[in-house]
């Protein structure tokens, strides 16, 4: 049984007072669950492999820090199926309020881990259970936090730019954790870090997640959702329902994702692994580098979400998978010179560039699936590029680095990805002029036989 709530229509005035209180609270607890887990890359990146994996050789540990990096990507599929199921049957508000707590939570107990000179292999084992709860809390995040940002009237014609709030939150949750790990490195020697001052900036999520919980509890369910519950439209099995029914939008979303989420994870994490071990460079300078490049992209997630208003989802998004794919050689050969500048360079345009992809990405997603399935199938869609793109994407570049001993390898990597994300575009429809509030009009995936509802079969009477 659906719960279904009766509530007073809000006026014109306290509707966009609302929705406005929705998109803060979107972007600040998306903020603060990419803080948790970018802080975990950063740090896998950095320390993990001497602390939890001491007995094997640089490499190897390397990659067995990023095969539990990697563990949170695998887990974020089945977040998306869990919490897409609830986003979807009892709303959105309550779902994300218990994301933000299962992430938060995680990430607290994962500064508190002891390391395997301590308690040996159960160290590593207990940072990868946690890992997987970290990925499965983001994801459910996401196609919830777009869901209550985008669902009100005031944003009809603008929700390319509320959509790229949220999104803002991930380079905001980046800043705040390469700010949290460069401020903690000042405070004692590489060794000392390396023991204690790595874990301070997951202890400090708690005091995080207080203020997030605050915020959320304080947002009003969508006037969308209340809609559709109103027209007893909540389907039984919403994630059956978005599978059967949206199969295509789903694999689309996932493909268009390949060329965004692989790159901005190796201009992030594999970063501070290559620049250190590779080209020799200190990781207070990476941070500072990779600060600047978050720092920016707090203006151009924004600004992309806009242009994304005016020329359309689709065309915003091709533009950025072609920056991408013209990016992927230049990024490394300017890395490689080892001349500061270029290094700078290189790190700074690489957000900006990732962003014309990103800020236009989650209205192109949200508004691919009816109301009634869009946490479910925008979820699912949007993190099973976690398996696919992201969560190998370091992996991957560490072997190509290996086997062939050049960052050419990489580039080619970048560049293929990036091709795959223009292809799937174009084949994604831009839905940005549909009726966003409404189950009407949609034509499924499945057989005709099996639609025996054009808009919701399962829907609950």
């Amino acid at each position: 049984m659906a719960l279904h709530l009766k509530l007073s229509p809000l006026n014109d005035a306290d509707s966009a007072r609302h929705a406005r209180r929705a998109v803060i609270a979107s972007t600040i607890g998306t903020m603060i669950e990419w803080y948790d887990f970018y802080l975990y890359g950063l740090v896998a990146a950095i320390v993990f492999g001497k602390l939890y994996f001491p007995s094997q050789d640089p490499y190897s540990a390397t990659l067995l820090a990023f095969s539990t990096f990697f563990l949170g990507f695998v887990a974020r599929p089945v977040g998306a199926l869990i919490f897409g199921h609830f986003g979807d049957r009892i709303g959105r508000k309550g779902t994300l309020v218990a994301t933000l707590l299962l992430m938060g939570i995680s990430t607290v107990l994962i500064g508190l881990v002891p390391t395997y000179n301590q308690i040996g292999i159960w160290g590593a084992v207990s940072l990868t259970v946690l890992r997987m709860l970290q990925g499965i809390g983001v994801g459910g995040e996401w196609g919830g936090a777009i869901a209550v940002a985008t669902e009100w009237s005031k944003f009809k014609t603008r929700r390319g730019l509320a959509a790229s709030w949220p999104q803002f939150g991930s380079p905001l949750g980046m800043l705040l954790a390469v700010t949290a790990l460069t401020v903690t490195s000042y405070f004692g020697s590489p060794e000392w870090f390396e023991t204690i001052g790595w874990r301070i900036p997951f202890l400090i999520s708690s005091a995080l997640i207080a203020v997030g919980l605050y915020i959320r509890l304080g947002v009003l369910e969508t006037p969308v959702f209340q809609r559709i519950q109103e027209k007893k439209q909540i389907v039984r099995a919403p994630v059956v329902d978005a599978v059967r029914g949206y199969w295509r939008e789903i694999l689309l979303t996932c493909l268009i994702r390949t060329g965004q989420q692989a790159p901005f994870v190796l201009f992030t994490t594999f970063l501070l692994s290559y620049g250190t071990s590779n080209l020799g460079l200190q990781k207070p300078f990476l941070f500072n580098c990779v600060l600047v490049a978050a720092a920016i992209s707090l203006f151009t997630t924004p600004l992309f979400g806009y242009v994304s208003d005016r020329i359309g989802r689709k065309r915003m998004y091709l533009i950025g998978a072609f920056a991408m794919l013209a990016f992927a050689f230049p990024y490394f050969w300017m890395l490689d010179t080892k001349i500061p500048f270029l290094i700078v360079l290189a790190i700074v345009l690489s957000l900006p560039i990732h962003d014309m992809q990103y800020a236009p990405q989650a209205a192109f997603i949200a508004e691919s699936f009816p109301p009634s399935v869009r946490y479910s199938g925008s979820s699912i869609g949007y993190q099973l590029a976690s398996i696919t793109s992201g969560g190998p994407a370091p992996m991957i570049a560490a072997y190509l680095l290996h086997a062939y001993g050049t960052s050419m390898a990489i580039s080619a990597y970048l560049a293929v990805i990036a091709a795959i994300s223009f292809i799937s575009a174009l084949f994604l429809r831009d839905r940005s002029r549909d009726d966003y509030a409404s189950n009407e009009g949609w034509v499924r995936d499945e057989p005709a036989s099996l639609a025996t509802n054009a808009a919701s079969p399962s829907v609950q009477t």
